[in-house]
């Protein structure tokens, strides 16, 4: 008997590789926060996008965006939608994940200013301030240039963004902000197959980040 489904050893890859499929396949946390948003960003760069906020959804995408929201709310829900574990396996397993702003947080080591309570995945080596920036009413645009992503600077969009006060070895600083009393704050860093930006690039209508993020998805797979 030929067996057709996935078993373990099948990576999404080779499932759609027989299907003459070759756009990477991209989720996006769908528990809290810019979903939307980023699932038509991940599109527009190239990606097969798609919600995942079970998982099962979670087994069949090769990438993982961590949405902008509310940290305190994802943490909890991923323990609610039973997400948690198999979450940290997948980044265990070298699964690419980006998150922004949250997502960012949701990603840290260690997290400054969190409630007690609060979890995230722990994928990158580093320390982050939640709301570090300040409140909704001290959001903000900024330039940011990124190492990696050509062009000009990255109009970044801060909104109660955190931002990162101490990166491992192994984290690669991709951008600080330029310009204004933050200058010089790191807003953007990579370790492996894992980044983080504390602005959100799903509101801005470029799609140079999401590009490189489906170009590191793509590599990986």
């Amino acid at each position: 008997m030929t067996v057709t489904g996935r078993g373990p050893d099948r990576a999404p890859s080779d499932e759609r590789e027989e299907r003459g499929v070759t756009a990477p396949v991209i989720g996006v946390l769908a528990l809290q926060g810019d979903v939307r948003e980023h699932v038509a960003a991940l599109a527009g760069a190239g990606a097969d996008a798609r919600p995942v906020r079970r998982p099962a959804e979670l087994d069949v995408v090769d990438g993982l965006v961590i949405p902008g929201g509310e940290s305190t709310t994802i943490s909890k829900l991923a323990d609610i939608f039973e997400m948690r574990e198999p979450i940290d396996k997948r980044i265990a397993g070298g699964m690419p994940v980006y998150g922004s702003c949250a997502g960012m947080i949701m990603l840290a080591a260690e997290v400054l200013d969190g409630r007690p309570d609060q979890r995230g995945f722990a994928g990158i080596d580093m320390t982050v301030r939640r709301n570090a920036f300040g409140r909704q009413v001290d959001s903000f645009e900024a330039p940011v240039e990124i190492a990696g992503v050509e062009g000009e600077p990255f109009h970044a969009i801060f909104i109660r963004a955190p931002w990162v006060e101490r990166v491992g070895a192994g984290v690669e600083v991709l951008g600080r902000v330029t310009e204004g009393p933050a200058a010089g704050r790191i807003v953007a860093v990579r370790q492996g197959h894992l980044v983080a930006t504390s602005f959100h690039p799903e509101l801005t209508g470029d799609l140079r980040l999401h590009r490189y993020f489906v170009d590191l998805v793509r590599a990986a797979a």
